[in-house]
């Protein structure tokens, strides 16, 4: 529900779980706020499209899937500075829709999840109800694309919860595919 100030109404702020850090980058389909400063007509709520673009009054489709919130409130400050002077821009993820794994094979619940924050092999392993009854836990892989570049990842569970294992449970990123033969 929008809040009423004296400007008038402007986007609702993000709640609290849809926190992100600095270094995050927007996906697509992603939710966003955008908020131009004193500039309700401008301030809105986006989805970013498949094609990885918003769409803003003034300076029409702009990048959005890749950048950081703060490179993105940059970008659309530049192109509105044509407009008017520079504007106070303000861009906030609402809710992060673009973050997904695919969990195939030997688990429980084989699918693809979609997750809201940072999350490691051991949290999607977990999210899919964990492994079937001949399972290889020794021999997971994750599959990563970067760019035109597939790289294989092995995982070994029983050393990534043993003790002093926490640095083999590393983090996924957007589209990993994880593999329990």
């Amino acid at each position: 529900m929008p809040l009423e100030t004296s400007e008038g109404q402007i986007p609702r702020s993000p709640p609290a779980e849809s926190v992100v850090s600095e270094d995050y980058r927007i996906g697509p389909e992603d939710a966003l706020i955008i908020v131009v400063w004193k500039n309700e007509t401008l301030s809105r709520s986006v989805n970013v499209r498949p094609d990885g673009k918003i769409s803003l009054p003034l300076i029409n489709d702009i990048q959005a899937a890749g950048l950081t919130p703060s490179q993105l409130r940059d970008e659309i400050a530049k192109r509105l500075t044509a407009f008017m002077p520079p504007p106070e821009v303000s861009v906030l993820v609402n809710e992060v829709r673009s973050f997904k794994v695919s969990v195939l094979g030997e688990v429980q619940k084989p699918g693809r999840y979609e997750l809201r924050g940072r999350t490691t092999v051991l949290d999607a392993l977990a999210l899919a109800g964990g492994f079937k009854e001949f399972a290889s836990t020794r021999k997971i892989v994750i599959l990563r694309s970067n760019g035109n570049i597939s790289e294989r990842r092995v995982f070994d569970y029983k050393r990534a919860i043993a003790p002093g294992g926490a640095a083999y449970n590393f983090e996924l990123v957007p589209n990993d595919v994880i593999l329990v033969p």
